[in-house]
């Protein structure tokens, strides 16, 4: 890890009026590499994700951003530096692609700084990187899902930031458009060496596009650490209530979870004899 990483929580106690949903949570993030939060519905990995991108006030504790607070940083300063794609965001009725990824110059504008050329070209850049320059005149909400989230990526490109936070990125996508989703995200990672953290719920997609996973339980963090390091059996029933089998992944070499269940179990009732 990092001996100074750019973003990290301390003694982070976040809620809702009196409901407490992260509790004292110390946490860095590796600069440079993909980190992935998981665990059960309702731990708190979104309100943890939320609060490292200043959306959310902590109870107490901090949000640190490149050694500042990042409650004491101006918008305009937060915004230049960390992206955050909320899950399930919502474009305007009408809007089109190119209006969409042009939003995220605005942390750069200014009374003494409009429209530039600079930012036609990195907008223009964002829409190539992700895929979707043909599709800059189309309306967003004409999308299939995949583009809509490639969309909304390049609109976080765009903002030039080195970090970029991710809620659910491949909600209500199916099993090929979110590969399509999190392939982007790998090449946005190693080819352009932003330092990335996203709230997954697919275990088997996490482990696979993660370097680092950290697992988190009812507020707090349990384990982290590479998937190999931290995906077993024990840690699955434990957080999860999930009886499975953890196998070599054939393709990526790293771990893959193999569900139990009680159906289709060889030697179970209403499975294939042993």
């Amino acid at each position: 890890m990092s001996a100074s990483p750019r973003l990290a929580a301390e003694n982070l106690t976040v809620g809702y009026g009196d409901r407490v949903i992260v509790d004292r949570l110390d946490l860095e993030i590796p600069t440079g590499v993909v980190t992935t939060v998981i665990g059960p519905n309702g731990c708190g990995k979104s309100t943890l994700l939320r609060s490292l991108a200043r959306l959310l006030k902590p109870k107490s504790g901090q949000v640190l951003l490149d050694g500042k607070a990042i409650s004491q940083m101006r918008t305009k300063d937060v915004a230049r530096t960390l992206g955050m794609l909320p899950q399930a965001p919502v474009a305007p009725e009408g809007l089109t692609v190119a209006d969409l990824v042009a939003r995220g110059r605005h942390p750069h504008q200014s009374w003494l700084r409009q429209w530039s050329s600079d930012d036609e070209r990195e907008v223009a850049k964002a829409l190539a990187l992700t895929g979707v320059s043909e599709l800059a005149d189309r309306s967003v909400d004409q999308l299939s899902g995949g583009q809509r989230q490639r969309a909304w990526i390049s609109m976080a490109l765009a903002q030039g930031t080195d970090i970029l936070l991710l809620d659910e990125p491949t909600t209500y996508l199916d099993l090929a458009h979110s590969i399509e989703v999190l392939d982007l995200v790998d090449q946005l990672h190693s080819e352009l060496g932003r330092t990335v953290v996203m709230v997954l719920h697919d275990l088997n997609l996490a482990i696979r596009y993660s370097d680092r996973l950290v697992v988190m339980k009812e507020g707090a963090i349990v384990a982290q650490g590479t998937p190999a390091e931290v995906i077993s059996p024990e840690l699955l029933l434990d957080v999860f209530g999930l009886d499975a089998r953890v196998i070599e992944d054939p393709v990526s070499d790293r771990p893959l979870i193999v569900p139990v269940g009680t159906r289709h179990v060889y030697g179970s009732v209403g499975g294939p004899a042993a």
